[in-house]
């Protein structure tokens, strides 16, 4: 264990004196319900629990609940409750059981959804979207740091080697904390997120998994349901998992939120025309995507689209068959077949997935 793991005090608690409390069997009818939601930052998720009487068969049975927005940077001291309307549910990996996970959206005391809830009107935009049926697959990179903030395994004092042996690595000396990266991918698969992979990334302590293939507003549900995981996993670790797109400076790779992108047309034979027209009409509105694609309008993708890393350069737009260095990559087994999907290698690794997805749905297929 490392000198910071040390401190930290998640790390010190002895795991097993929790099961005795654990297997207590729960009272006829009663369940544990944790809600979740996205706070001011835009990037940050905060979640509480309640008692619940009855096993809910979907969301709309769920009571609206409220919170404390001006803890969470949501609203002023002296008007201070933000309500939680609940949108899906999951299974709870951690209480197991009927217990549940309820993914909600936040709304103002008028009504009105707050900032941070890029939710609503992404649902709107997919359902105007819905008859193309289009389907998303985020590749969610992250870095596993330390309580001091320095990546799990790095020297405090130095770096270690440069980047290569590490993307997909298999050994102690290029891989670091892989019980985290396993747990949190039984615990998705547990609780319905749709993950379908993972592997270690180009940074030493860098991970990535996928979220897809998800068809409309799913891919936000999902991921933001796969943030929480991998935050609530990691915290039983002592381990702080970071979704920064640039969390260390110099020659080592930042993390992004690849999106993969199709509708019904580019997935049926002859689809790479419509995956070319709609390249053409996303170069139209790079400026629109790059603010849309971190929550600080572009201001944390500067730090990583350099155009170095696998990255394109913040200020241009290109597109390329199997280029990790365009804004947009076909990939090869997509150009010889003539038809499936293409990735825009824009978002970053701390997006809000429905802005991301709003905004490509506006572009390829609302003509907006």
């Amino acid at each position: 264990m490392s000198r910071t793991l040390e401190l930290s005090p998640n790390a010190h608690i002895n795991k097993s004196l929790l099961d005795k409390y654990m297997a207590l069997p729960m009272p006829d009818g009663k369940i544990q319900a944790t809600y979740i939601w996205i706070d001011g930052t835009g990037e940050n998720v905060r979640c509480k629990d309640r008692t619940l009487d009855f096993i809910p068969q979907s969301p709309s049975e769920l009571p609206i609940w409220n919170y404390d927005g001006s803890s969470t940077y949501q609203a002023e001291g002296s008007n201070s409750d933000v309500y939680l309307h609940p949108v899906a549910i999951y299974r709870d990996p951690f209480r197991r059981g009927n217990n549940i996970l309820v993914l909600c959206e936040t709304y103002r005391y008028d009504g009105t959804p707050t900032e941070s809830n890029k939710r609503k009107s992404c649902l709107e935009v997919c359902e105007k979207a819905a008859a193309e049926q289009p389907w998303f697959g985020i590749e969610q990179e992250y870095t596993l740091l330390d309580v001091d903030g320095r990546p799990l395994g790095w020297p405090k004092n130095g770096f270690p080697g440069p980047q290569g042996p590490y993307y997909c690595g298999v050994g102690a000396d290029k891989v670091y904390a892989r019980d985290i990266v396993d747990a949190h991918y039984r615990a998705c698969l547990y609780a319905g997120v749709k993950i379908c992979g993972t592997n270690a990334e180009v940074m030493p302590a860098q991970w990535e998994y996928q979220v897809g293939p998800c068809e409309g507003i799913q891919i936000g549900d999902d991921l933001w349901m796969s943030r929480f995981l991998l935050h609530r996993v990691s915290e039983e670790f002592g381990i702080v998992a970071t979704l920064d797109p640039k969390p260390m400076q110099g020659d080592w790779n930042g993390a992004g939120a690849h999106t993969n992108v199709s509708t019904k047309a580019m997935r049926e034979p002859g689809g790479l025309a419509e995956i070319e027209s709609a390249i053409s009409k996303l170069s139209k509105h790079h400026e629109r995507h790059i603010r849309a694609y971190d929550p600080n309008g572009g201001k944390d993708n500067e730090r990583r689209l350099t155009g170095k890393h696998e990255t394109s350069s913040i200020h241009d737009f290109n597109a390329g068959v199997a280029n990790r260095g365009c804004s947009i990559r076909i990939p090869r087994g997509v150009s010889d077949q003539g038809f499936g999907y293409f990735e825009d290698r824009r978002p970053s690794s701390n997006c809000d997935p429905y802005s991301v997805a709003e905004a490509i749905l506006r572009t390829i297929i609302l003509n907006e």
